[in-house]
């Protein structure tokens, strides 16, 4: 296809070559000489172009050709773009769009804005190519110039990730993904992929930046192994930083496979650090100590600062851990060493901007300052009067005098600065013997830390075992024990069976968000979706609870619809069961249970509203954070403080959503939102 193409763009220049010298010198022959310029850009053949461009300014210049001395600016422009003369280009850009404005060519001042931009954000002037760029979109958006559009959002993305504005380049990159979908090129959607993951990874959103790394994965196919080598040590990473550590210790292990197979020490050095990372969040030290230290091995002969940073660190916290003081200082010290000369470097960057202008200025002064030193008369060679001799002598008295101060001063110095040194060092090791013990402390404040949180949640599991499940087994079995005794009639046993039925359901029920909340805690917890009727869900769980709005006197309105979604249904029952649950618990006698389900924006709403004595809106927000909020029922019904906490993990892990409104002794609603098919 290429090679057809390129056969009739040549035939096509040939043609246009012809015709030109046989045409009359008037503005027909400017067309034609622009429309063969055209065509030579697309060939790429910029010096051939710029020849023609020259002889037909000639021509336009000599007839006043307006248009075509303004299109003639514009493709100068261009083709020193291309040759990345940015300031000729610049030059003509601005000669262009003075002809276009008398002209009132709207888009070509808007591509004339749009390339200046470009310009200024390719040189790292940001805010003033944003503010070319931003001038020019609209117009190229109404005309729908896909072409241009899809350089454009490169470059306004590239600029707000530099100004560090990630929520902007996030929506430029995702309109550049349109036009690459539209496109159909693989490896341009993989690089507008990698982008968005990787901004996603910035704002912290490690959800999504897992949804486009694993995008690539699928669009990739495992057939490029350069892409699987680049995009799994950093999915693995962002699972890790999702404490999902089951899947990040998947994907780095085939990492690691993979990339010590093909032998690729950037990619290898980053998945060693994130398994180093992940080993030392599971508390096994020492393999994380020999993971890290194999990284810092490829550092020597591989320079990334970037993964430098985090190596020295990651040492540093497995040394300190490890309760190795000194050797955790050592690298502390790396880090920050390694830090400052890096801001260091930036700053001359900088600095080297300015001074190349200021440098410009001097240097003209310091060559004439030059040129008068060099045509002053020199009288070393002429002889001198008596008075002159005597007064040579007396200056070179003075010289000497000058000269045996100078040695006294110096030796003084030379003193002051000996003294100076072993201050500073002595000032060097007291600093460093107050990190060593800071670290110690830092380590012992996050050992304290841990135990802590350790000692909370066994208290908190031995509390609620003790206590709330103690309860309804106890009750259960003490029905039972009744029944083997002959104690109890059948009439009796038959009355006493919906009170067993909800102990058992609420044994049930606290077990079910046990199970989940510990789960929660060791970050295993991984949802199994499937498409299933919501409206069934919602049946089977109104059958558990029929006899307590029965006993409660709650009426209850079911406007459920048959509504399939996509997630884990056990997960989904949960969510259910245990918002019915609350919904009665909060409820009096006489109050009214509703229950709908919508389908919006291509997602399920599920809402349970009732008419009970509702949330102080202080309590509102500690709803859905764990083990932060709990209170007794309307018939001083007992909670554990999980029931809401499990909602909200579980409703994350569905890609869903879960809030609440409600009004003190008005009543309280929860929505949960959940997908209708599967997210890509």
């Amino acid at each position: 296809m290429s090679i057809s193409y390129s056969f009739g763009q040549t035939e096509a220049i040939d043609s246009l070559s012809v015709q030109l010298a046989f045409q009359q010198s008037d503005t027909t022959k400017v067309n034609m000489s622009i429309k063969l310029v055209d065509e030579l850009y697309e060939k790429q053949d910029y010096n051939l172009a710029l020849k023609y461009i020259r002889q037909t300014e000639k021509l336009a210049t000599k007839l006043n050709y307006k248009p075509g001395l303004a299109k003639i600016a514009y493709l100068k422009a261009l083709m020193y773009t291309k040759k990345e003369d940015y300031l000729n280009a610049i030059n003509h850009f601005s000669e262009a769009k003075s002809r276009f404005t008398l002209l009132q060519d709207t888009l070509a001042i808007a591509r004339i804005n749009n390339h200046v931009g470009l310009i200024e954000i390719s040189r790292g002037h940001y805010t003033k190519g944003l503010e070319h760029t931003l001038s020019a979109i609209q117009e190229l958006e109404q005309r729908q110039l896909t072409k241009e559009l899809k350089d454009t959002y490169t470059g306004l993305a590239n600029a707000y990730l530099a100004k560090k504005k990630y929520d902007k380049a996030i929506e430029y990159n995702l309109k550049r993904l349109k036009i690459e979908e539209e496109l159909g090129s693989t490896s341009d959607r993989i690089s507008v992929y990698k982008n968005l993951a990787m901004l996603y990874d910035l704002d912290r959103e490690h959800r999504k930046s897992i949804d486009y790394y694993e995008k690539i994965l699928e669009l990739n196919n495992n057939e490029n192994d350069t892409i699987l080598a680049d995009i799994l040590p950093k999915l693995g990473n962002q699972y890790l930083q999702y404490r999902a550590y089951e899947k990040a210790g998947q994907y780095l292990a085939q990492s690691l496979k993979l990339n010590r197979k093909t032998q690729n020490a950037t990619a290898l050095i980053e998945t060693l650090n994130a398994t180093g990372e992940l080993n030392l969040k599971l508390l096994k030290t020492n393999l994380a100590e020999q993971q890290l230290l194999e990284a810092y091995t490829l550092l020597k002969t591989n320079n990334n600062t970037t993964e430098a940073l985090k190596n020295y660190w990651l040492l540093k916290t497995v040394d300190s851990t490890q309760r190795d003081f000194e050797r955790a200082l050592m690298w502390q010290q790396n880090y920050f060493s390694l830090k400052d000369s890096l801001q260091l470097a930036q700053s001359k960057a900088n600095l080297e901007q300015k001074d190349t202008i200021e440098s410009l200025n001097t240097f003209d002064i310091e060559e004439d300052t030059l040129a008068r030193t060099e045509v002053e008369p020199s009288y070393a060679g002429l002889g001198m009067s008596g008075d002159s001799q005597h007064e040579f002598n007396r200056l070179r008295i003075i010289t000497y005098s000058l000269f045996g101060a100078f040695a006294i001063v110096s030796t003084f110095l030379v003193l002051i600065y000996l003294n100076r040194n072993r201050r500073l060092k002595y000032t060097h090791e007291l600093e460093a013997k107050n990190k060593k013990i800071e670290l110690q402390n830092e380590a012992i404040l996050e050992q304290s830390a841990h135990l802590e949180s350790i000692n909370h949640v066994k208290d908190r599991l031995f509390s609620i075992v003790s206590h709330d499940l103690k309860d309804s087994l106890t009750s259960i079995n003490g029905f039972i024990d009744l029944l083997k005794e002959g104690s109890l009639s059948r009439q009796e046993f038959d009355k006493l069976i919906p009170e067993l039925s909800e102990n058992a359901n609420n044994a049930s029920l606290l077990l079910f968000n046990l199970l989940n909340w510990s789960k929660s805690q060791m970050e295993s917890l991984e949802p199994n979706a499937s498409v299933f009727n919501i409206r069934e869900v919602f049946l089977d769980k109104l059958k558990l609870v029929e006899h307590k709005l029965t006993e409660k006197n709650i009426t209850l309105i079911d406007n459920t619809l048959k509504d399939f979604i996509y997630a884990d249904q056990s997960m989904v029952e949960i969510i259910i069961q245990n918002l019915l649950t609350n919904a009665i618990k909060f409820s009096k006698s006489g109050d009214t249970i509703t229950i709908t389900n919508k389908i919006s924006n291509g997602n399920s709403i599920i809402s349970i509203a009732d008419t009970g004595i509702g949330i102080p809106k202080e309590n509102l927000e500690k709803l859905f954070k764990c083990n932060t909020y709990t209170t007794r029922g309307t018939n001083n019904e007992k909670g554990t403080g999980l029931g809401l906490s499990i909602c909200k993990e579980l409703v994350d892990l569905n890609h869903g959503k879960i809030w609440v409104e409600s009004m003190v002794n008005v009543g309280s609603t929860f929505y949960v939102q959940l997908p209708k098919t599967k997210i890509d």
